[in-house]
C-alpha cells in the first residue's frame, strides 16, 4: 500500500468521465488499498479514482472513521438511484479543492449499487452523510466537481476564493 498524490483543481482530469473498471483484479485491489491509505492520510472521508489520476469508476469512503466508527467501503463501477428526492443541503469540502467548502443541495436518500472487492454486486440504501458522500464521490467519476453543483454566483465566488488562496 502507498499514499498517492491528490490532484487539485484545475487539473483537467478532474473534469473528465471515467471508464468502467470491470473485473476485480489484483491491480484493482492494490488500487483500492492505496486509495484508502491516501484518503485516511489526507485526512478525508472519501476519495475517487480520478482524484489520484486513476481514470476508473472506483471510489472509497469511510464516513465515520474520524469519530472512531470506521467502516471502509470500496465501490467499483457504482450506480446511484435516488430514493428520496427531498432536497438536503450540506456544507461540502473536497480534497481536490483544498481549503474550500460550499453549500450543496442533493437528494436525501439514494440506493448505491456497486461491485465490491469480492467481485459481487452489492446494494446499500443510504441517507444522511452516507448519501451525501456517495453522491459526492460518484460525481467525481462523471467529471463533476462540487462547484458544478452551485448556481453561477456561488460558483464564481468559490472559484475566486480558491484562486486567491492559491496565490
Amino acid at each position: 500500500m502507498s499514499t498517492r498524490p491528490i490532484l487539485t483543481w484545475p487539473d483537467v482530469r478532474l473534469t473528465q468521465p471515467c471508464a468502467a473498471v470491470g473485473a476485480v483484479t489484483a491491480e484493482v485491489q492494490i488500487l483500492a488499498a492505496d486509495m484508502l491509505e491516501t484518503m485516511y492520510a489526507a485526512p478525508g472521508r472519501g476519495l475517487a479514482g480520478p482524484q489520484i489520476g486513476e481514470m476508473l469508476r472506483i471510489f472509497v469512503m469511510d464516513t465515520g472513521w474520524k469519530e472512531g466508527a470506521s467502516d471502509p467501503l470500496v465501490c467499483i463501477d457504482p450506480q446511484i438511484e435516488v430514493l428520496d428526492n427531498s432536497p438536503v443541503t450540506n456544507n461540502e469540502g473536497c480534497l481536490s479543492i483544498p481549503g474550500m467548502s460550499a453549500a450543496v443541495t442533493r437528494p436525501a436518500a439514494v440506493r448505491l449499487t456497486y461491485t465490491g472487492l469480492d467481485g459481487a454486486r452489492h446494494s446499500r440504501d443510504l441517507s444522511g452523510f452516507d448519501a451525501v458522500f456517495a453522491q459526492h464521490e460518484n460525481d467525481h467519476l462523471d467529471g463533476v466537481l462540487t462547484f458544478d453543483r452551485l448556481d453561477a454566483d456561488a460558483r464564481a465566488a468559490l472559484l475566486a476564493d480558491y484562486d486567491e488562496a492559491a496565490t
